[in-house]
């Protein structure tokens, strides 16, 4: 029986078999380590030159989704949200002291969490003080929001601290399953949001959609995907949604019994990237898509597009300085993650002390398997020094049989209707993976 087909991927269930990392980092997060960091964070800081990104972490909602897998808390008390903006300006201070003059920063990212979560003046008050403390000439400023919450004084904000980027947790727009998630939101939310974040001048607007989510099939999620696209979305995240109970509590709210199979997620990735292709969205890596104009696409198409902690993006800068309880700083040395728990966190800033106290040291090896890993899911393409090659051999067989890749020489390349399998290929570069430790499904 010829395998199936859906669009314009090819279902080979026993190459998604084994789940995968994401690789938003190589080594990945799995790889760190408990230990204080604090003397690497200080020495890579001190080494930094030229221009940087800054992401700070907000690790509060208003309300919390029930498949949602980030370190964020209810933002029901005031003097908790107050006590944790105070470290927050503490670890700028010291952060910003140990950097060499000639460090600029070029981006500023808020991410949670919903940055939203706090007060419009606090969040003003947060800009000024990285103003004040770091050198940001001309910032390109994003934060992630959620809609429900988006007040009139919030655009007031966002007009006024200049942010151009902003991406919305819309997840679906299905009333139905938005319950069996926990996050109802009516669409009339979301249009109003697009609506006050283009008259406050943001320029680009992403959508973080999922896919695999209870009570979805085909149909609802092509729903979801024409809203989105007559709704103006500069960007689109399509996830698959990891139902992983064991390791968030949160998500046992949500029926498994409910949840499509292996099969129905690959049909509703298949089907949604090509719905997006066809609505004018550029794919970009294996599960974003943009506008043409945008500048993600653009970079894209010239072959600019890099991979981090935020995922697909055209950030050019080599390090991202993470500041906030569990954020995560990107250094060509070493990865260094903010203690997670905001109680400790507040004791260390408020002591004096770098917050860093989980992460990994990155080999001269982790450098080179880690370009591989990003070139392949960046740009679908990378040169294979020979003795990787020859390792990878067995492992990439099963994908060459299927017409997934070929070689060009020194260069592995993924072919058209690879984007499912992307993270499987790119896993066979990686190190560390041995099969003990659980990821997300590859699609």
């Amino acid at each position: 029986m010829p395998p199936e087909r859906h669009a314009d991927w090819t279902y080979y269930p026993d190459l998604l078999a084994q789940a995968v990392p994401r690789y938003t980092s190589y080594p990945t997060a799995a790889e760190f380590g408990d230990e204080s960091l604090e003397t690497v964070q200080r020495e890579a800081l001190a080494a930094v030159r030229g221009d940087v990104s800054l992401y700070v972490h907000i690790p509060f909602c208003q309300e919390i989704c029930w498949y949602c897998g980030c370190n964020t808390a209810a933002a029901n008390r005031a003097e908790r949200l107050a006590a944790y903006l105070d470290a927050l300006h503490a670890e700028m201070v010291a952060v910003a002291r140990l950097l060499h003059p000639s460090v600029r920063v070029s981006r500023i990212a808020f991410g949670g969490g919903s940055p939203n979560a706090i007060q419009p003046h606090e969040m003003v008050r947060l800009v000024d003080a990285l103003l004040v403390n770091f050198r940001v000439p001309w910032p390109v400023i994003s934060i992630e929001i959620d809609p429900r919450s988006l007040t009139p004084a919030w655009l007031t904000a966002i007009r006024g601290i200049g942010v151009v980027k902003a991406s919305l947790g819309v997840q679906t727009f299905d009333p139905r399953v938005q319950s069996a998630i926990g996050r109802v939101q009516p669409r009339d939310d979301i249009a109003r949001a697009v609506a006050g974040l283009r008259q406050s001048g943001v320029e680009s607007i992403n959508f973080d959609l999922m896919y695999g989510l209870p009570f979805q099939d085909d149909a609802v999620l092509a729903e979801t995907l024409d809203e989105t696209a007559a709704l103006g979305a500069d960007r689109v995240a399509l996830f698959g949604y990891a139902h992983v109970p064991h390791m968030i509590p949160r998500q046992r709210r949500i029926d498994a019994t409910a949840l499509p199979d292996q099969r129905a997620r690959f049909r509703m990735a298949a089907l949604g990237y090509r719905q997006l292709v066809d609505a004018g969205y550029q794919p970009v890596g294996f599960d974003h898509f943009a506008r043409p104009g945008d500048s993600l696409a653009q970079a894209t198409l010239a072959g600019r597009l890099r991979r981090n902690f935020q995922g697909f993006t055209e950030d050019q800068a080599a390090v991202l300085i993470g500041l906030g309880a569990t954020s995560i700083s990107q250094f060509d040395t070493a990865y260094v993650q903010n203690e997670k728990n905001t109680g400790r966190y507040r004791m260390l800033t408020g002591a004096g002390q770098l917050a860093g106290r989980r992460g990994v040291r990155r080999s001269a090896e982790d450098r080179r398997r880690g370009a591989v890993i990003e070139a392949l899911l960046c740009h679908g393409a990378a040169h294979i020094d020979a003795d990787l090659a020859m390792a990878a051999a067995t492992r990439l067989a099963p994908f060459a049989a299927r017409g997934l890749i070929r070689w060009d020489a020194d260069r592995l390349i993924l072919e058209r209707g690879s984007e499912p399998y992307a993270r499987s290929i790119a896993a066979v570069f990686d190190a560390y993976r041995s099969g003990e430790r659980r990821f997300s499904s590859a699609v």
